[in-house]
């Protein structure tokens, strides 16, 4: 009762700090539209060089409000060069500390800039909010959690024990009546071969293959073996869990994803809009590697892998001009799934909100990429059945209304229901 309480008293303090953050949020945003602020977020690639929480590209948006006044943003927002040149004091240090000039986006209007302060101001809330979920479900969970799986395990391990002491005591019982039954057919077998000269594995042959209970065991254990090996087998194919082919040049995940914190849709920007993740094209490794040569790290030389980029792309380092000899980077495919198999990246992204991590493992920490979920129809089944549906989107607003027109007699049509989605026919 104490542990419960102690996390019910955890739980209550976290719920009330997020009620006191999401009430100043509410106050200080002046009702701004947040959903509006996450999509011009994203459609302006403003997660390629900022995050809310750590430092990308650009610095960390975490505090901004606190750090920066508004008037000041929505002017560094429409014309960042200018503030430089001016020589306004916060914005030369921010070009000290961060070399990379933002881009202008003068096509914004203030209430847009206001929509995306609001939405930085809406994610330290869900940062502060997960935080707190943590800590408080942490103290209590995971001794509970250990607790019932060694009471499953000890009655599992009863369960086994008891049968095989079962099993044991039925075959011992069956061989003492063999044994019993034919003794004497064996003192009179043990006799002729004594007479015959016969050798001690040709009296255990004759005498096993005469024991006809004791020969329909071993085959039947044979059968079972063979049985659970081929089901096995067979289960497996197709399955390619583990699977790390070599690829034309050695891309490091854990510097990339996980030192430098790059988001992962900033070289796979498909995931975020279409079917497949795409590979990047080498002009998106170029953003950077026409200066990133990890030349520190060969004695001033050009990192090997690197100059397998600049052949594919045809560039020189010395001159810093592109030729017209370029070839492409063939990699080799990891995760393939069945033709009969549908699986859209930006339905599971941007709709459903799952992590790259939830599919793809710990890539940030990935030397070499290989396929850590077993893609089987199994796991996708089981995925859907335990992740709840997020129903705040346009889509499932859609279905509301359709429903509402029905209980008023008004007609629904297909259209309605997202029947005229070119993804409905092809794929």
């Amino acid at each position: 009762m104490r542990n419960i309480s102690s996390v019910l008293g955890r739980l209550a303090k976290s719920i009330s700090i997020s009620l006191v953050l999401l009430f100043a949020v509410t106050t200080t945003t002046q009702a701004q539209d947040v959903a509006n602020g996450a999509a011009l977020f994203k459609s302006n690639a403003c997660n390629s060089c900022h995050a809310v929480g750590r430092k990308l590209t650009g610095p960390d948006l975490a505090g901004l409000s606190e750090r920066r006044e508004e008037a000041w943003i929505i002017k560094w927002v429409h014309n960042p060069q200018g503030m430089i040149d001016s020589g306004d004091e916060q914005a030369v240090a921010l070009k000290a500390e961060y070399p990379t000039t933002m881009a202008p986006y003068a096509h914004l209007s203030e209430s847009d800039i206001k929509d995306i302060i609001a939405f930085v101001k809406a994610e330290e809330v869900k940062n502060a909010e997960k935080k707190e979920a943590a800590g408080a479900a942490g103290g209590g969970a995971a001794s509970s959690d250990a607790n019932n799986l060694m009471i499953f395990g000890l009655i599992a391990l009863f369960v086994v024990a008891v049968a095989v002491i079962y099993a044991l005591n039925r075959v011992t019982k069956t061989l003492e009546k063999v044994i019993e039954t034919n003794k004497a057919s064996i003192a009179e077998a043990q006799a002729r071969n004594e007479e015959a000269g016969e050798s001690d594995s040709a009296k255990f042959a004759r005498a096993f293959l005469k024991n006809k209970k004791l020969v329909f065991f071993v085959v039947l254990m044979l059968v079972g073996l063979l049985g659970v090996a081929g089901w096995k087998t067979m289960w497996n194919v197709g399955v390619h869990e583990g699977y790390k082919p070599v690829q034309p040049i050695k891309f490091s995940h854990q510097i990339h994803a996980g030192v430098n914190q790059i988001e992962c849709q900033y070289c796979h920007g498909g995931a975020f809009k279409s079917k497949n993740a795409s590979i990047p094209s080498a002009n998106v490794c170029m953003n950077c590697h026409n200066t990133v040569t990890a030349a520190d790290h060969y004695d001033g030389e050009i990192s090997p892998e690197i100059a397998k980029l600049y052949r594919a792309v045809d560039w020189d380092p010395d001159t810093r001009t592109y030729g017209t000899n370029t070839r492409p980077i063939e990699w080799v495919r990891i995760h393939n799934l069945p033709d009969f198999a549908y699986f859209n990246h930006s339905q599971h992204v941007v709709v459903a909100g799952v992590e790259c991590q939830t599919c793809h493992g710990p890539i940030q920490d990935m030397e070499e990429v290989y396929q850590y979920s077993p893609l089987t129809m199994k796991w996708c089944v089981d995925c859907h059945r335990e992740t709840a549906v997020n129903t705040d989107n346009a889509y499932y607003d859609q279905l509301i209304e359709a429903h509402e027109k029905l209980k008023k007699g008004e007609k629904m049509t297909a259209a309605m229901i997202g029947g005229l989605e070119c993804g409905k026919c092809h794929y």
